[in-house]
């Protein structure tokens, strides 16, 4: 995935409402690119949301043994 497209802002001016029935050219719009690319906008969308770091730990797994008695 590129840095740029990371890096982009956002501008939170730009908002509007919009009825869930008017969504046709958005459907319209996204039939017409690849998965590939869907998919690759939905994890910009999960980096924007939730933040993005690669130099964070991930979770740690543990595994434990029990006797059972």
């Amino acid at each position: 995935m590129k840095t740029k497209e990371l890096t982009q802002k956002i501008d939170k001016g730009s908002f509007s409402v919009v009825s869930l029935s008017d969504l046709s050219d958005e459907r319209d719009y996204w039939f017409s690119k690849t998965p590939l690319e869907g998919l690759e906008a939905v994890e910009i969308l999960r980096q924007r949301v939730y933040g993005y770091n690669p130099f964070t730990t991930r979770l740690q797994r543990v595994l434990s043994i029990t006797k059972l008695q």
